[in-house]
């Protein structure tokens, strides 16, 4: 049987290392690449699978480097084939940045920095990874947004750049999967909805989530792995949640 590796990319969040756990546990995966800006796992391989760190930046040319790592380590060490691809990265704020309420607060730089990170760098990670997940067997590609970036459910308005980088996040993820329909023909897109997840993203927020709707990084990791194995190679790009219902567009 060829051995399958999984790509996780924001492995040092706390969803992300959730996922290197899972995997790292799951007799499917042989391999685990850990992509994040430090050194993520002290221990390179459990029972199962190895861990193996790749440091980025997650600028375009630390990018690019770190997926020559990876196909450079597959190579060299005849680590098998990408089955499983996560894109966990994303902001909605930090010291300058907070979700606006008001048309008032916006401004350009937050807006910038908001849609540099929450849309345009997954489509680079896409981009360089195209050639690297591009094989005989069925990849899965999950890439982290949100239900408020969907336009149809939007009702309450307020959170302007991050609602607007979630739904471009998507319409790109869209385009994207059509071309990886015609050149990856075994890859599936996913653009996927945690739900309410207690980290530090959502920190500042759970005041008005019910403790049930309050999930574990875990809980989330397991649900997105059940998924990502269910998944079907139609060419398309799914919007869902970790119930795997779709969200309106």
């Amino acid at each position: 049987m060829t051995e399958s590796a999984a790509i996780v990319i924001g492995a040092g969040s706390s969803i992300g290392g959730a996922l290197c756990r899972k995997w790292q546990q799951d007799d499917a995966i042989s391999h685990v690449f850990a992509v994040s800006r430090e050194q993520t796992f002290d221990h390179e391989r459990s029972e199962h699978a190895s861990i193996h760190n790749i440091r980025c930046d997650y600028s375009e040319a630390s990018i690019i480097e770190a997926c020559q790592t990876i196909k450079t380590l597959i190579d060299e060490k005849q680590l098998g084939t990408i089955s499983r691809v996560c894109i966990c990265n994303g902001i909605l704020h930090n010291e300058n940045v907070w979700p606006e309420k008001r048309l008032e607060e916006l401004n350009t730089s937050n807006l910038l920095e908001v849609f540099s990170i929450n849309s345009v760098t997954p489509l680079l990670w896409l981009k360089s990874l195209l050639d690297l997940v591009r094989a005989k067997n069925d990849c899965v590609i999950s890439v982290f947004n949100a239900r408020i970036g969907s336009i149809g459910d939007n009702r309450s308005g307020g959170w302007y750049s991050y609602r607007a980088s979630k739904a471009a996040l998507n319409m790109l993820l869209k385009t994207a999967a059509i071309e990886y329909a015609r050149r990856a023909k075994n890859v599936k897109l996913i653009s996927f909805h945690p739900g309410t997840t207690d980290t530090a993203l959502s920190k500042p927020f759970q005041g008005s989530v019910i403790k049930e709707n309050l999930f574990t990084p875990d809980f989330v990791a397991q649900h997105l792995v059940q998924i990502m194995n269910k998944q079907n190679l139609d060419g398309e790009l799914s919007f869902i949640d970790w119930e795997n219902k779709a969200i309106a567009w």
